[in-house]
């Protein structure tokens, strides 16, 4: 039973600048992932898909391969994460080679463990899963959420003003880290979210979505925080 990590990293990212390879407490953040992947033992193949000659240059020196180059049509602004694994999936398969598990691991995503990882694989091994996702509870009740409608503030669901907190379903959403998959359930299914996908709960202080420079800078307090740096 084999199984691939692929770590999308295109080079192209206007909120971000060189998000990919930006350095975060000290070291590009694209390395954090690289060395849970490698750490964690999971894996047969450890490969970052990128149209990006530095990136791909760093992925090799911290001991990913880089066996080919991401294609244009993967590595514009509407390119879609499901395409990149087809696209990397069919290119190991033209050269002989075949997996029967797949992990999407972003390459801004510092707070993934080893250990993390390996819980995660062990699940979709024994659970008979067709997938695993890192999810995090959402900190406020998603049902009181509002909208502003003619300037004036709105309820989505004004139904749920009275209801206590504690008594709403908790939601949560996905944190932005890895998706660990069957092979055949991706390519057939063509989502993230295959139709059996266990959750594996994230704490709050160990993921941030990071989509903006103050996103950055939380994520580096929170990380400075656990791994107790300066």
């Amino acid at each position: 039973m084999k199984t691939i990590a692929i770590i999308p990293a295109r080079g192209g990212s206007k909120r971000i600048p060189r998000k990919n390879i930006k350095s975060f407490a000290g070291q590009p953040i694209i390395k954090y992932s690289i060395d849970a992947a490698i750490a964690s033992g999971c894996f047969d193949e450890i490969m970052v898909s990128t149209d990006d000659q530095e990136i791909a240059n760093l992925a090799k020196s911290f001991g990913a391969k880089v066996p080919f180059m991401r294609s244009a049509e993967n590595s514009s602004d509407q390119a879609m994460t499901v395409t990149v694994l087809e696209e990397v999936l069919a290119e190991y398969k033209k050269i002989g080679q075949q997996f029967d598990y797949v992990c999407c691991l972003y390459p801004t995503a510092p707070f993934i463990t080893p250990k993390r990882l390996e819980t995660a694989k062990e699940a979709l091994l024994t659970s008979g899963a067709e997938a695993v996702l890192p999810i995090m509870k959402f900190s406020f009740p998603i049902q009181r959420a509002l909208k502003i409608e003619n300037d004036s503030i709105k309820m989505f669901w004004p139904e749920n003003y009275s209801v206590r907190s504690q008594d709403l379903e908790p939601a949560y959403h996905d944190c932005g880290q890895f998706y660990f998959s069957k092979t055949a359930s991706l390519l057939e299914q063509r989502t993230l979210y295959p139709r059996l996908t266990l959750p594996l709960i994230i704490p709050e202080d160990e993921a941030q979505d990071i989509d903006n420079e103050d996103d950055w800078k939380i994520a580096e307090i929170k990380f400075k925080i656990i791994k107790n740096l300066p």
